[in-house]
């Protein structure tokens, strides 16, 4: 005989166990099972263990979807200022590191407390280490799990899996498996918020300069983010390029300002004026690191000293240092990516209670819908705003 409940939630991560809790403060019976051998791993690993839980600049603008309004619904219903109040009863220590970016003082361990101590309030009971086998539609409405802990029955049944992302945190695609038996279309995933890599020339000229950082503004298909730039043994990372990864396929243009903050041109022609014996390279070394700016000068830049530069020269230096070409040539995918761009298509769910306009009862929040945040808290803050939607109803 299969065990009753009036939810369950596939899923404790970020965005399950806030749907959890918001369903049991309303005196729902709510089940939570996870195939993992503990909860909220993402959030423990996040922000370098200490949990980047929301931005406080949150808006409709800081996320890509197929359909931009869709998440507008759930993120003014649950904002911010909603989590932070959760944050600050139970006496979470925080910090704004930049940007609107809060972050845990101590561990991101805190948080998931936080999280299990309101579920443990609520009543919500959580299965760990519990893998569904089956999931089938009743004729009588509901739904009938086959679990790893037995079988269980329920009213609603809300897919809070997750994506593809990170597969060593119990990462999977089980969502999108269901989302597809139950008549739901799929946008492409691909991995977002993930170091681009570098091949054959550009490759070779930068991988020694592995661990160099510099600020930069890096653009690509309409979006610009300006932040830091980080050379890997592979090729790029840092937020700035992690950030742009997510507009970025096979084959776009990436242009990547070294000097966001300063006129190259103008500066070059003051350099000539005031320091005419100085070399291109040491000009250039007290704007980016010197390794990088002799890299620059070797490779891609023409190193004299500065009054052998005409007019025509400083410019093509300058749009260079402005439009520095480089081409990636892919991501080094879902091992290190943050999140899954795509997944459950928006327009077959409900912006308002995230349930699926295809079948009553079933509800899909969080990662695995096709909505994904900039870096930098807005991801949790999905995760936050989804759930509560959901929970608020199913």
């Amino acid at each position: 005989m299969a065990e009753a409940f009036d939810v369950v939630v596939i899923g404790a991560g970020a965005a399950g166990l806030m749907c959890a809790i918001t369903a049991g403060r309303r005196g729902r019976r709510v089940l939570v099972v996870e195939h993992a051998n503990k909860p909220g791993k993402k959030i423990l690993m996040s922000g370098g263990g200490r949990c980047n839980f929301t931005n406080t600049g949150t808006g409709p603008g800081n996320f890509l979807s197929a359909n931009p309004h869709y998440c507008k619904s759930a993120l003014a219903r649950y904002t911010p200022a909603d989590f932070i109040a959760m944050v600050e009863r139970h006496g979470i220590a925080y910090h704004e590191k930049e940007l609107g970016q809060l972050f845990c003082d101590e561990s991101s361990k805190q948080v998931v407390r936080m999280l299990l101590d309101e579920c443990e309030a609520a009543g919500v009971r959580i299965e760990i280490g519990c893998s569904v086998e089956d999931v089938r539609a009743r004729s009588e409405g509901g739904f009938a799990l086959r679990t790893t802990r037995g079988p269980f029955a329920t009213t609603s049944l809300v897919v809070a899996s997750g994506g593809l992302s990170i597969p060593s945190m119990g990462a999977s695609g089980y969502g999108y498996q269901l989302a597809r038996q139950f008549g739901h279309a799929l946008l492409p995933t691909r991995a977002g918020l993930v170091p681009l890599t570098l091949s054959g020339t550009h490759s070779e000229r930068l991988q020694d300069l592995s661990g160099v950082s510099l600020p930069v503004e890096a653009s690509c298909n309409g979006a610009s983010f300006r932040n830091f730039m980080l050379i890997t043994h592979r090729g790029l990372s840092g937020p700035s390029i992690l950030q742009v990864s997510s507009y970025w396929q096979p084959g776009d243009a990436l242009r990547l300002d070294l000097l966001p903050t300063i006129d190259a041109e103008a500066h070059l022609r003051e350099q000539r004026q005031a320091r005419p014996a100085a070399e291109l390279k040491t000009v250039l070394s007290e704007l980016v690191p010197k390794r990088f700016a002799q890299r620059l000068c070797e490779a891609w830049l023409p190193n004299r000293p500065m009054r052998q530069y005409n007019e025509r020269e400083l410019r093509d230096i300058a749009a260079q240092l402005h439009h520095w070409p480089i081409t990636a040539s892919g991501t080094e995918g879902y091992r290190t990516a943050e999140v899954t761009l795509g997944g459950v298509d928006t327009r077959e769910l409900s912006s308002s209670t995230m349930e699926s306009r295809r079948v009553p009862g079933l509800y899909f929040i969080g990662e695995v819908v096709d909505v994904t945040g900039w870096l930098g808290g807005y991801n949790f803050q999905w995760a936050w705003a989804s759930g509560h939607a959901a929970g608020e109803v199913a």
